[in-house]
C-alpha cells in the first residue's frame, strides 16, 4: 500500500503529530514530510516536498495543516497534478473527494480540534470519487498554455 504524505509548518505542528497517531491506530502507512518540531518555518518548503512526493508516487494522497490552512493549500495547489482542499468539516471532506477528487486534504490547526479532524479524517479517507460528470470538470483545473 501506498504511503499518505503529510506536511505541515510550525503552526500545524501539534495536528499532525495527531493525525500521525490517527494514521497509527489504524494501521496506515505514511511519510512525513516535515515540519518536525515548532519553531518558526515557511510552509512553502513542506507543501511542495510533499507534491513532489505525489508526483513521483511516493505517496498516492496526503494531509497538509498551517494554521489556517490557506497558505499550504494556495502553495500544494500551484502544482497542476494537486487538488489540495482546506476543509474545515467532515461534509465537507466528503464533498472534496466525491465531486472534486481532492488528493490532498488540507486543515486548518489553529482552528479545529482533534475530534473535529478525525471526524475530517474519515470521511476524506473512506469517501470515493463519484467520477461520471465531475471527470469533465476535474480535466478543465489544469492550466493550459496556448501557443
Amino acid at each position: 500500500m501506498i504511503p499518505i504524505g503529510l506536511a505541515s509548518d510550525h503552526a500545524g505542528y501539534q495536528l499532525k503529530q495527531f493525525v500521525k497517531q490517527y494514521l497509527e491506530e489504524r494501521h496506515i502507512e505514511y511519510k512525513d514530510y516535515g515540519t518536525y518540531n515548532e519553531e518558526s518555518c515557511d510552509y512553502p518548503d513542506y507543501a511542495h516536498a510533499l507534491a513532489d512526493g505525489i508526483g513521483n508516487k511516493e505517496v498516492n494522497i496526503g494531509i497538509a495543516i498551517c494554521g489556517s490552512g490557506e497558505g499550504i493549500a494556495m502553495t500544494l495547489n500551484k502544482h497542476q497534478h494537486i487538488r489540495a482542499a482546506l476543509v474545515w468539516m467532515p461534509e465537507i471532506a466528503r464533498m472534496t473527494r466525491m465531486h472534486n477528487d481532492a488528493n490532498v486534504l488540507v486543515m486548518p490547526g489553529r482552528y479545529i480540534d482533534n475530534m473535529t479532524a478525525s471526524s475530517i479524517m474519515d470521511e476524506f479517507l473512506q469517501t470515493q470519487f463519484e467520477s461520471g460528470r465531475h471527470i469533465r470538470r476535474i480535466e478543465k483545473i489544469p492550466v493550459v498554455i496556448k501557443k
